[in-house]
């Protein structure tokens, strides 16, 4: 469900990027609320996502993205062979554990963001087949992929969420700015 976000600062390109991209989350994070680890982890439909899946995936994706941009390896090395891990939780692994490591994965992109030289500035994507070789792009594209990301993943969890137990994304924001 898309909830109102705030006008940025005139000229404030960042914020307003990372603003777009923390309601996106937010969507995925009310997703969630009131659910236990089973029920977030329960696949209600012919998908393979789950609730908990989507939280790890995307805290997953993002901290990858933003240490790419770096010049880092992403915290977790994901190939074909544990590409499917990303999307359950392992042993040990719980709901409330994968949205604070989101949590401070998100403030880490923020921060990278933030102090970038210039939203112009780029950085390699992968020598992946899937990406063009040699190609750059830029920390603007970046925030613009995540929030593209992000939001895609919201959508999945409303309709997981829903599936479940036929809250709605409008009952989510209800139960949300009453806790």
């Amino acid at each position: 469900m898309v909830s109102h976000v705030r006008a940025e600062a005139q000229g404030d390109e960042r914020g307003a990027l990372l603003s777009f991209l923390a309601e996106q989350r937010g969507g995925i994070r009310r997703a969630v609320l009131g659910l236990t680890d089973e029920q977030a982890s329960t696949r209600p439909s012919a998908s393979e996502l789950s609730l908990a899946g989507l939280v790890k995936h995307v805290a997953e994706v993002e901290q990858g993205w933003v240490a790419r941009a770096k010049g880092e390896p992403p915290a977790v090395k994901r190939d074909e062979s544990n590409w499917h891990e990303c999307f359950t939780l392992a042993e040990g692994e719980t709901l409330a554990g994968q949205l604070a490591y989101w949590e401070r994965v998100a403030a880490e992109t923020e921060e990278f963001v933030r102090s970038a030289p210039s939203l112009d500035d780029t950085f390699p994507l992968p020598n992946d087949p899937w990406f063009p070789p040699d190609e750059r792009v830029s920390v603007r594209w970046l925030c613009l992929h995540l929030i593209r990301e992000t939001a895609r993943h919201a959508g999945h969890a409303d309709i997981i969420r829903e599936s479940l137990d036929g809250k709605t994304a409008f009952e989510l924001v209800a139960l949300e700015q009453a806790g």
